[in-house]
């Protein structure tokens, strides 16, 4: 498979995946609604292309799509979202918490901004353990001024920890425009600390691994962090509430223009028709049995509720 119809895979097969988990909320197999990364897929896909099966990310509330591009197995995944016994996690995590050690997937995490000190202290022990590996960060402009975000940059920067500072500005905290919130810039927060940043088209899937490539790169040859800004545009919810809420800080003019700039379409005329043909066929039928995995797994056993709580309990 060609770099660019491997991109186009990743970018469709988060598409459908999500397509699919907002399906099984709606039907209530997944409890407790999710957060949608639809219109995002091109910064997952780019970012984690450029990355080594041993390199790490630490991830968001947001975060299917981190996890999938990174190589987690999408009917694991999606029995986790449901809660089930043969998820990621054995059904504990669900979606704002997925992980797969082995993948080098630190978890995605419901704490704003958490991922960033998690990503940048997993960098500095790589350092200290004279390793080449590096750790991604992926957090939201909501994130960018929280206190623990910005000491991770200070200490980061300071130790030269060989970490990529993904920012995915889709423009809105939850429902607050980030125009509104937000004082100065992402790259001017980067700036502050004396952390290289670039600016870079988050639909294109092409351009986000050329800037993660050269930001991975930095970081193995021992140039510390840098911070990369995706602009993005998120084409669902922040939430799968609002679906019924309505809550209404976009307008339809202002969705029609976001959605205008779709990633699937931006990779997918890059690659042969009966390619990206074939490469949605095979989705289809992968993501349709993720979904039947899903459904007909079991329930964690209740008695085993208190496990896997202690660092002392092994399972």
């Amino acid at each position: 498979m060609t770099a660019d119809a491997g991109l186009y895979r990743t970018v469709a097969l988060i598409r459908g995946f999500e397509r699919r988990a907002v399906e099984l909320v709606r039907a209530g197999v997944v409890p407790g609604g999710i957060h949608p990364c639809t219109g995002q897929e091109a910064v997952a896909a780019g970012t984690c292309a450029a990355l080594r099966p041993d390199d790490l990310i630490a991830s968001t509330h947001r975060g299917h799509g981190h996890v999938l591009a990174k190589g987690a197995d999408p009917a694991r995944m999606m029995a986790e979202l449901a809660g089930r016994e043969p998820g990621l996690n054995r059904g504990r995590g669900g979606s704002m918490h997925a992980a797969d050690f082995a993948l080098g997937v630190l978890g995605a995490n419901a704490m704003v901004g958490a991922a960033v000190p998690i990503a940048a202290g997993a960098a500095w022990a790589l350092r200290r353990a004279g390793s080449d590996r590096v750790a991604v960060a992926y957090f939201g402009d909501g994130a960018v001024s929280q206190g623990v975000v910005l000491e991770a940059f200070n200490l980061a920067a300071l130790w030269r920890a060989p970490v990529v500072l993904v920012c995915e500005n889709n423009g809105f905290a939850t429902s607050t425009r980030t125009a509104d919130a937000v004082a100065g810039s992402v790259l001017g927060r980067a700036a502050a600390f004396g952390i290289p940043a670039l600016a870079v088209d988050g639909t294109d899937p092409r351009a986000v691994l050329a800037a993660t490539a050269e930001a991975v790169a930095r970081a193995r040859a021992g140039g510390g962090p840098t911070l990369l800004e995706c602009a993005v545009y998120r084409f669902d919810a922040h939430h799968t509430w609002e679906h019924a809420a309505r809550p209404g800080y976009r307008s339809a003019q202002e969705e029609a223009a976001g959605r205008a700039r779709d990633p699937l379409e931006v990779q997918g005329a890059r690659i042969p028709s009966a390619v990206r043909a074939a490469i949605d066929a095979e989705l289809d039928e992968l993501l349709d049995a993720a979904v039947e995995f899903a459904r007909a797994a079991p329930h964690p056993d209740p008695s085993s509720a208190l496990a896997y709580l202690y660092a002392t309990e092994v399972g």
